[in-house]
């Protein structure tokens, strides 16, 4: 092996790799080159150069996203650091582990005008779980510093900021480790129920005629098929999931906007739980968020072994623990309760649908036309990644396939990096993986193409309607030169190019006809990566999407 000659390097190293990290997204630069030269003279890590940090970054979420194991990047100083930041939020707030592990100039190097550098320490304070502020010289301190964060990033599973002064010179190496590194494990926490306390939330839940469980951003498996047709039995619940969740049972209500945008006062009323239940991620669903706040339940609990978001005002009982030990223990102590809370759940999702169904049948061809065909034409047992805005949104009218895993960049519902995201996905999981994009999303991240880890059967499915779809849905949309340029931001840019110049086939489509024959095409097609660009006509999407709402009642 080749070791960096500076014993810092070294000892990060060494820990990483006794911290079980393997996977390390390198961006080139000069001052991380003792890391370089470290961590790919070590045949115990895989190595994966990305130059644009923010892609790189990104790239990394995507790919602990799917193995669930802390994935480093490695940067240079300055500004490089900087192009971490939106990744890094991300897996803050999606619960994500990333050790960002950062070059610096020696600290008498800092603000005294000498290139490429910046004030890196604590930088990331906001949102990382730890900063390891380390010195040149050879400690204790340095070691427990990198243990403890590692550490945190494997346990509290989400982002830490390592960051080690380099001096001159950089690129030295030597044949012998001259250091010797203090490991230090984490505490495993396993989360206990206390009995006591379940028999009396038990006792409030045998109480309620009104259940709500409301299913936000969760990896497979959250809950298994055995609890979730436990859940569905009690006639007294209704599970709301959203298409994020990954959890699905034929009862489960998997359209929200559908079933509830159409409610007046009195519908709100009836369906106002007086128990919410929730587990998982962020929620997409603006409307569920905005019901709840209103006509708030009596008791919110929320089930997650790390973190609590009182998102609709009333949370009164945080459950630390995992969804599934939680209602292991819980489900034996309740009765089902007589109600007819989740029948008539039932059959105002049975009236949604024809009205859905009947709609959709007279609709030109428009954005919300293409999701009604694209989703059922996904491949079972897939993978699906859904970029931000108007996608995720429309996504979530169109019933999947439970087979198919889904994802999407939900911590801080961002367009900057998703097809990063979907690319470092593809790549740590072998499934087969498409991912559904706006232009506007696409275009900011086509960076995430200049890539040489792209599987060959990733799939792109680039919906373009000429700009940012999304505004003309929201209120306060007016058709001006202003709201075109800076909301909108109308364009007539389209990624045949692009896919030219990084090896991508590439069709179009622009009505049913074509885009049925392209994503024939794009299902076949597995020895390149594919975009098929689908054309929207602008001015007519928002119009129809929300018509669609009108015609639900």
């Amino acid at each position: 092996m080749i070791y960096p000659k500076i014993p810092l390097a070294q000892s990060i190293i060494e820990i990483c790799h006794a911290k079980g990290l393997t996977d390390i997204i390198i961006s080139p630069g000069s001052r991380n080159a003792p890391l370089t030269i470290g961590f790919v003279g070590n045949s115990n890590f895989k190595c994966y150069s990305i130059a644009d940090e923010r892609c790189a970054a990104f790239f990394a979420v995507g790919m602990a996203q799917q193995t669930g194991k802390p994935v480093a990047i490695v940067c240079t100083s300055g500004s490089a650091l900087l192009n971490y930041y939106p990744a890094f939020a991300e897996a803050f707030y999606s619960q994500i582990p990333l050790v960002v592990i950062a070059a610096d100039r020696p600290h008498d190097k800092i603000d005294i005008g000498d290139g490429q550098t910046i004030r890196q320490e604590n930088v990331y304070a906001n949102h990382s779980l730890y900063n390891a502020n380390l010195t040149a010289a050879i400690s204790d301190e340095n070691d427990f510093k990198i243990n403890e964060a590692i550490n945190i990033a494997i346990s509290q599973k989400g982002p830490v900021h390592i960051n080690a002064p380099f001096e001159e010179p950089l690129y030295e190496t030597v044949d012998a480790l001259s250091v010797g590194v203090k490991i230090s494990a984490y505490a495993k926490v396993t989360p206990e129920l206390s009995i006591s306390e379940l028999q009396e939330f038990a006792g409030i839940w045998n109480a309620s005629k009104r259940k709500m469980v409301l299913v936000g951003a969760t990896f497979p498996n959250a809950i298994s098929p055995k609890t979730a047709a436990a859940i569905a039995n009690d006639e007294s619940v209704v599970v709301l999931t959203e298409t994020t969740s990954n959890v699905h049972h034929p009862t489960f209500i998997n359209n929200i906007d559908t079933i509830i945008t159409p409610f007046n006062d009195a519908d709100f009323e009836a369906f106002r739980p007086e128990i919410l239940v929730t587990f998982g991620g962020m929620i997409v669903s603006k409307r569920i968020k905005a019901f709840l706040r209103k006509y708030k339940p009596k008791h919110h609990w929320h089930i997650d072994a790390l973190r609590a978001y009182d998102t609709f005002d009333a949370l009164t009982k945080h459950f630390v623990c995992n969804p599934e030990l939680f209602f292991e223990h819980f489900l034996p102590m309740t009765q089902v309760v007589e109600s007819d809370y989740s029948a008539k759940a039932q059959q105002i999702k049975a009236l949604r649908q024809q009205k859905h169904e009947a709609y959709l049948a007279t609709i030109p061809f428009c954005d919300f036309k293409v999701f009604e065909k694209v989703i059922p034409s996904l491949p079972k047992n897939s993978h699906l990644q859904i970029s931000n805005s108007s996608a995720i949104r429309y996504a979530q009218l169109i019933e999947i396939d439970p087979s198919i895993e889904v994802y999407c960049n939900r911590g801080t519902s961002g367009i900057d990096g998703s097809t990063s995201t979907a690319i470092g996905a593809a790549f740590a999981n072998p499934k087969p993986t498409t991912l559904i994009t706006g232009d506007i999303g696409f275009l900011y991240d086509s960076n995430a193409l200049w890539n040489n880890y792209i599987p060959k059967n990733f799939k792109i499915i680039l919906i373009n309607n000429g700009g940012g779809g999304i505004f003309r849905i929201l209120p306060g949309h007016q058709e001006t030169p202003v709201f075109t340029t800076f909301f909108e931001t109308s364009h007539c840019l389209t990624a045949e190019h692009l896919a030219k110049m990084y090896g991508f086939e590439y069709r179009i489509a622009s009505n049913e006809k074509s885009l049925a024959e392209g994503l024939a095409t794009l299902c076949s097609e597995n020895e390149r990566p594919f975009i098929l660009e689908v054309f929207t006509p602008t001015l007519e999407n928002d119009k129809i999407l929300l018509q669609y709402f009108r015609e639900l009642v």
